[in-house]
């Protein structure tokens, strides 16, 4: 996942377990540990940008559809959305 944008340099303190799991998946890959968190972070920001799509999608199938059923399946999905964050 390469660039063509100039790093920025960054300080972040991670518990020690996690440090830990990080230097081993560096290790295992044989990297370093700063480009497994820059993959963590970008697989990260990834997901919850498709978290945010996917409720806007049955944020706009809710307000279209008039099947009952279909209404309270979606309703409870955003619920369980909503509450999981």
């Amino acid at each position: 996942m390469a660039t063509l944008e100039n790093p920025i340099r960054q300080s972040v303190s991670l518990p020690a377990r996690i440090a830990k799991r990080v230097m081993a998946l560096a290790d295992t890959k044989k990297t370093s540990a700063s480009r497994i968190l820059v993959d963590l972070i970008e697989t990260g920001l990834q997901a919850k940008e498709s978290r945010h799509k996917r409720f806007l999608e049955l944020t706009d199938r809710l307000s279209e559809t008039t099947d009952p059923g279909e209404r309270k399946r979606i309703q409870e999905e955003l619920a369980c959305m909503t509450c999981s964050e």
